[in-house]
C-alpha cells in the first residue's frame, strides 16, 4: 500500500474512532433500542423476513460470495481480472481475517444483546460494552455485531482494488458499507444488537482489512518474488 494510501487509511481510522467514542459518550444505545423494544420484548425478533432471509439467508449469501471469490482466484471475472492471482488470494484472505477478528472479539466479550436486558423482558442488566470482563447476567458474546460483519468484511476488496481500479474500489467500499449497515439495522430492530455494536463492527473490519492488506503487501515485497510467485 503506497504511503499516501496508508496516511488516508490512518486519517479515516482516527476520524471513525473519534465519532464512535462520541456516540458512546452520548449513550445513545438504549434510547435507540427503545424504538423497537419494550418490557414485552422486541416485536420483530422472530419475524419471518428479518429472522429468515435477512439473517440466516444473508449469512449464507455472504459465505457464498466468499466461495465465489475463492473460485475467482483461478477464474477471475469482471474487475477481478485487473488483479494478479496473488492479489486475488490476498482479497479472500483479507475477508477471512476480518471475519476471524470479529468472531474472536465476540467470543471474549461478556456484553449481552438488548433482548437479554430486564428492560426488555430478559435477565440481564445493562453494562457498557467497554467494561471488559464485567458480566451483566445475560448470555454475553454480543459485541461487536457479527451479522453486520457479513457485509463489512468485504471492505477488504477496497484495499486490493484501490491501486488497480479506483472507481470500482469506491463502489466496492460503498456496497460493503451499505450491506453491513443494512444487516446491522435488521439486528437492531430484532433486538440482537445496539447500534454501537454495528458501528464498532464497521470500524474493526476497516482496521482488520487495512492491516491485513498492509502486512500481506509487505511480505509479498519482502520475498522479492512478484505476487508471492503466484502470477
Amino acid at each position: 500500500m503506497p504511503l499516501k494510501q496508508i496516511q488516508r487509511w490512518s486519517f479515516w481510522t482516527l476520524a471513525g474512532l473519534a465519532l464512535l467514542l462520541f456516540w458512546d459518550a452520548l449513550q445513545l444505545d438504549m434510547p435507540m433500542a427503545r424504538w423497537f423494544g419494550s418490557v414485552h420484548g422486541f416485536a420483530w425478533q422472530h419475524h419471518w423476513l428479518l429472522a429468515g432471509p435477512l439473517h440466516e439467508g444473508a449469512r449464507s449469501l455472504g459465505w457464498l460470495l466468499v466461495i465465489l471469490l475463492t473460485v475467482a482466484i483461478r477464474w477471475p471475472v469482471g474487475v477481478l481480472k485487473r488483479l494478479s492471482r496473488g492479489q486475488r488470494i490476498r482479497l479472500v484472505l483479507g475477508i477471512l481475517v476480518t471475519l476471524l477478528v470479529i468472531a474472536m472479539l465476540k467470543q471474549s466479550s461478556l456484553s449481552s444483546c438488548p433482548w437479554d436486558l430486564t428492560e426488555f423482558g430478559g435477565p440481564a442488566r445493562y453494562v457498557p460494552h467497554w467494561l471488559w470482563g464485567v458480566p451483566d447476567g445475560g448470555g454475553g458474546h454480543c459485541f461487536p455485531a457479527g451479522h453486520a460483519s457479513t457485509g463489512f468484511a468485504f471492505i477488504a476488496g477496497y484495499f486490493c482494488l484501490h491501486d488497480k481500479a479506483q472507481r470500482q474500489a469506491r463502489w466496492w467500499l460503498g456496497a460493503a458499507l451499505f450491506a453491513g449497515f443494512a444487516l446491522g439495522l435488521v439486528q437492531q430492530i430484532r433486538g440482537a444488537h445496539y447500534m454501537s455494536h454495528v458501528l464498532w463492527s464497521a470500524w474493526f473490519c476497516w482496521i482488520s482489512a487495512g492491516a491485513s492488506h498492509v502486512v500481506s503487501e509487505y511480505f509479498a515485497l519482502k520475498l522479492r518474488t512478484p505476487e508471492l510467485g503466484l502470477n
